[in-house]
């Protein structure tokens, strides 16, 4: 009766990890620049996990979404007092966070707050964020070089003349349109 009794203690506690060898899975907000704009999720032992900046994107009219970008930054002491976070996550990780339903939850509130805080005047349209690399599209972003981004070449000089004191020609009052680069394929 002991024998049975005893060996199942023993495989019990064989079978029991330590606390610090096992994700907690806490997830918390951890402010990045404003409230509501990051979420902590501690995904790894020891406190280790991911700092998730979230973002929006208004580009829509009315309408407040995520932009989604699975580049989070490192999470440590995440189960401390003083929480922090320096590099970079592999995207693997923040695929595998995705994939819990309890983070997405979590990371849905944080966009509707960051959204109302933000975009008060605007609808909050839930996206689902993407839980692989295959799912992940990345929006594209207006290219710096647009014309309408830089500064025109003669006004550029015209205010490099004054600066250094000197004459200006008639040349540097005209503002010639620019060039149009030629049209892609």
């Amino acid at each position: 009766m002991r024998a049975p009794l005893l060996l199942s203690l023993t495989l019990l506690l064989a079978g029991c990890a330590p606390g610090h060898r096992l994700a907690s899975w806490r997830i918390y907000p951890l402010q990045r620049h404003q409230a509501n704009d990051a979420l902590a999720v501690v995904s790894q032992p020891d406190g280790y996990g991911l700092h998730i900046w979230l973002d929006t994107d208004t580009s829509r009219p009315g309408e407040c979404r995520p932009r989604w970008n699975p580049d989070a930054a490192r999470l440590f002491n995440g189960n401390g007092s003083a929480p922090f976070s320096s590099g970079l996550a592999n995207r693997a990780e923040f695929f595998e966070a995705m994939g819990r339903g309890g983070v997405r939850l979590a990371l849905r509130r944080q966009m509707q707050a960051l959204c109302k805080g933000r975009a008060p005047n605007r609808e909050f349209r839930w996206s689902e964020p993407p839980r692989s690399a295959a799912a992940f599209r990345p929006e594209p972003l207006p290219p710096l070089e647009e014309q309408h981004l830089l500064s025109h070449p003669t006004a550029v000089r015209r205010a490099e003349k004054r600066l250094l004191g000197q004459p200006l020609e008639p040349a540097d009052l005209k503002d010639e349109p620019l060039e149009s680069p030629p049209a892609g394929p």
